[in-house]
């Protein structure tokens, strides 16, 4: 009979063993072993059965169990002992209090340090598979920043939504279409505690909907380690059941449906951070850092509280708010961005004219729907509020900083690419995380994400680095065949005609593994173009070749769909078969398995549309060495000896001659470099150039790929100089806010007026050629329009020309204000060929973070 509702029951621990349940809810656990093989003691059989996961394991454990546990004194000790070590992880001053304490030694006390506290929005966390919340790349991205937050003592608070279904379990009909479920998860069945009133009702916030309605959100939290995660549900009985559905599937529904909840996670999410602050006494956040656009509207909410609590006026309040927020994208292309027709932003916001009848009243909708603008009148873009919104901006790979400056040049009209003030930070991944427990136990627990890189195996010899992958690819091996039977049964096959699942894959075959989301660019199927090249690989008789592939298909992507048939059928064939297999409901689980045992990594994505991609450094950080396209992350850490480089036909403007020049590439490097190097073995049976490659891809790549490098990046180069700007425009009642906004607005009246008059530079009418090195004498006159000098920056500007004379490699050189509105510059001409110069004129004023920031230019000529 089926259940009328659905609840979760948690055990109730003997006294002895009650710190067993703060372990538990304390998801320090997913990436600590100690922990986890405590809780293996408890019954491993319910452990294996749980997929290591202790809620789930105490709740299924039997009383008297557990009541044996809480008389053995052996496992009471060691319990003490855990418990112990987790709350001295907690308390203990980690690298984030030290780097305070040197600045505080090198400045002085009293002068702003590191930001108290940082709030880290993002619409999905991947934090463990116990905590289904992510479907993919960015969660887990998210996850590690958490944790590595954690590990560094960074005072992060984590802000999200709790999706009732997560995301969707992926199984495969008869045919290989890819089929959805969605599972009902019950926040009590999860590591999750909810915020609540004192009385112990829950706390609930509030965000207007259009109609007079109410959208009401309870708050989860989980505990990160030091870092609190806080999640909104809006499941609440209060709500109307349209409301009630907003946080139901991550990325899913319509329009409307995405607009809400985005809505609900960077307005309420405000509204979470102010009351979890508030109620735990934890500082309020200084810097707000948006993880892609999709919790951009966090920024209205804090101009509401500004406007509303401070009396300032919008552009002041705006001020105040980009000066603390960083805003990353993880986008390579626009189909990407989250785009909205600005009728259904108005419907949430108000009709310009009408600031009382949006959700943010005393906000004027016409300020709100300029932060979208785009050139496109009909759409608003969330990459483009989060731009303008973000004092300070970021992609995840020093190629992808490129190709953003390119993506978003259009804000910055009349800028250099270069000058685009859009950074980077390289994405990491958390070493205890994803690192194989014999790994880790090579290199030392707290060795794994210290940066050690090579040092800890030095003892280890080829032989005994070598055993260590062949176990680790033998357990892979063992995994795919369970894995293999569960889904041809799944798919609707007889157990009876699956004997062959238990030969599938050899733990002595190279294994290559390709695991990721599935949208076109990514190109899961590129290894199929020539499908009777592919079959020789993987059928050679001296130097085999096995593929393990998983991935999931957005759910209204039917194009991603059709790649993963075919992927399917191609391996359904009971020729191949044996060396190729495509594994359904990768997660984070499954995902151990592959960084974990496949010795060669595959990313062929079509370039530049990765933006970085963390697969391939978590299969480093196992010994795995890459095989991809420079895109992404491998473009700036590939070295030639860490891996194999796919040559790229960037010139070919055909896809289909570009996918057939790139696979044939692919192919070549398999049969004739790949494979060869991994089986040329010694007398010792080791392959001793590929241990080599091997040695240094974790000598190379172990200390880079780390979620620990990367936040410490975060930390010195964004998350500090925000919180000085913060501080900045709000100490002495908002002074800088209020002086920069009056800035901002005397450039506005006299921008349109300020002129470069004439300019001279030293060769002009000469006849004698410059020789480069050469330093040449340049002076302009400038019209600046009642501004003052102090206010603007006068520059030379050097560099190539082409054809249209348009400058590039572009050098500047600051001009020094000679009185009666001339400026001179003396500038060393650093090319040889054909070059030009022009002076331009910049707004300037210390509470910017660069000159290109206001995005406002002034040409001569």
């Amino acid at each position: 009979m089926r259940a009328l509702r659905r609840f979760t029951v948690r055990a109730s621990l003997p006294e002895p063993i009650a710190a067993l349940g703060r372990l538990a809810t304390n998801l320090r656990w997913a990436w600590h072993p100690p922990t986890q093989d405590l809780f293996a003691t408890v019954d491993p059989a319910i452990w294996q059965d749980t997929g290591g996961d202790p809620i789930r394991l105490l709740a299924q454990v039997p009383v008297e169990r557990l009541q044996k546990l809480a008389t053995d004194e052996s496992f009471l000790t060691r319990t003490r002992a855990i418990d112990d070590d987790l709350q001295r992880y907690l308390g203990q001053p980690r690298w984030y209090q030290r780097r305070q304490e040197e600045i505080e030694g090198a400045q002085g006390v009293g002068e702003q340090t590191l930001p108290a506290s940082i709030a880290y929005f993002s619409m999905e966390f991947g934090v463990t598979e116990a905590l289904p919340n992510y479907s993919g790349g960015l969660g887990v991205l998210a996850g590690d920043h958490l944790k590595a937050a954690s590990d560094l003592g960074v005072p992060l608070i984590g802000v999200g939504l709790l999706y009732r279904s997560g995301y969707f379990r992926q199984s495969l009909s008869l045919d290989g279409w890819q089929v959805e479920h969605y599972p009902v998860l019950d926040p009590r069945g999860l590591p999750l505690e909810p915020l609540t009133e004192p009385s112990g009702a829950p706390i609930l916030v509030h965000v207007a909907m259009p109609a007079g309605r109410v959208l009401r959100a309870r708050i989860w939290k989980a505990q990160v380690g030091r870092v609190s995660l806080l999640l909104l549900d809006s499941d609440v009985e209060d709500n109307d059941d349209d409301l009630r559905g907003v946080t139901d599937r991550l990325y899913g529904g319509d329009q409307n449906h995405r607009i809400r909840q985005e809505i609900l996670a960077g307005i309420g999410g405000v509204r979470a951070v102010r009351v979890y602050c508030e109620l735990t006494g934890h500082p309020q956040p200084e810097v707000f850092h948006t993880n892609e656009g999709h919790a951009g509207f966090l920024g209205l909410e804090r101009i509401r509280e500004l406007v509303t609590t401070e009396a300032l006026d919008f552009d002041q309040a705006l001020s105040t708010v980009r000066a603390g927020t960083v805003f990353t994208t993880h986008t390579p292309v626009p189909a990407g961005i989250d785009r909205f027709p600005v009728d259904l932003v108005q419907h949430y916001f108000g009709a310009p004219g009408n600031e009382s009848g949006g959700l943010l009243p005393g906000i004027p909708s016409e300020r709100v729907l300029a932060l979208g603008a785009e050139q496109n009148p009909g759409m608003f873009n969330m990459a483009h509020m989060g731009l303008r919104l973000g004092q300070r901006a970021n992609g995840v790979s020093q190629l992808h900083g490129k190709v953003s400056r390119e993506m978003f040049s259009g804000l910055w009209p009349g800028f250099d690419v270069s000058e685009v003030p859009i950074g980077s930070v390289t994405n990491g991944v958390h070493g205890p995380t994803w690192a194989a427990t014999e790994i880790s136990k090579l290199l030392g627990e707290s060795e794994v994400d210290s940066g050690v890189g090579l040092r800890g195996f030095e003892p280890v010899t080829d032989a005994g680095l070598w055993e260590l992958r062949s176990t680790l690819r033998t357990r892979l091996v063992e995994e795919i065949r369970r894995r293999v039977k569960v889904s041809w049964l799944q798919r609707g096959a007889s157990a009876l005609e699956l004997g062959w699942t238990s030969s599938v894959f050899d733990p002595e075959v190279l294994t290559v593994g390709f695991a990721r989301r599935v949208p076109t660019y990514k190109r899961l199927t590129l290894m199929l173009r020539d499908a009777d090249r592919l079959r020789e690989l993987l059928l050679h008789p001296e130097r085999p070749v096995q593929l393990v592939v998983a991935g999931k298909s957005h759910p209204a992507d039917d194009g991603g769909k059709a790649l993963i048939q075919q992927i399917v059928r191609f391996a359904d064939d009971a020729g191949v078969r044996h060396r190729i297999v495509f594994l359904p409901d990768y997660d984070m689980s499954m995902a151990r398995y592959l960084y974990w045992g496949c010795d060669v990594w595959l990313n062929n994505p079509l370039r530049p549309l990765e933006a970085c991609g963390t697969s391939g450094m978590k299969s480093a950080l196992n010994g795995g060495l890459n095989l991809s396209i420079r895109d992404g992350w491998w473009d700036e850490f590939h070295d030639g000896s860490n891996g194999w480089a796919i040559p790229t036909a960037d010139g070919v403007s055909d896809p289909n001659r570009r996918d057939d020049l790139e696979a044939t590439a692919l192919y070549e490097l398999l049969g004739n470099q790949v494979a060869p190097l991994f089986y040329d073995r010694g007398e010792d049976g080791v392959p001793a150039q590929w241990m080599a490659m091997v040695r240094h891809t974790l000598a190379s790549l172990g200390p880079n790929v780390q979620a620990s490098r990367m936040v410490k990046e975060y930390v010195e180069t964004y998350y500090a100089p925000a919180g000085r700007s913060a501080h900045a425009v709000r100490d002495n009642g908002f002074a800088g806010a209020k002086e920069l906004t009056g800035y901002r607005h005397r450039m506005q009246a006299a921008w349109s007026r300020v002129k470069v008059l004439d300019t001279e530079f030293a060769t002009n009418g000469s006849s004698a050629t410059p020789v480069l090195g050469a330093t040449v004498p340049v002076t302009a006159r400038v019209e600046l329009a009642g501004l003052e000098p102090a206010e603007v920056e006068v520059q030379a500007v050097v560099g190539r020309v082409d054809d249209a004379d348009e400058l590039r490699d572009v050098v500047t050189v600051p001009m020094r204000y000679d009185g009666d509105g001339r400026y001179f510059a003396e500038i060393e001409l650093p090319y040889a060929g054909s070059a030009g110069y022009t002076v331009r004129v910049l707004p300037r004023h210390p509470l910017l973070a660069s000159a290109a920031e206001l995005g406002r230019v002034v040409l001569a000529g």
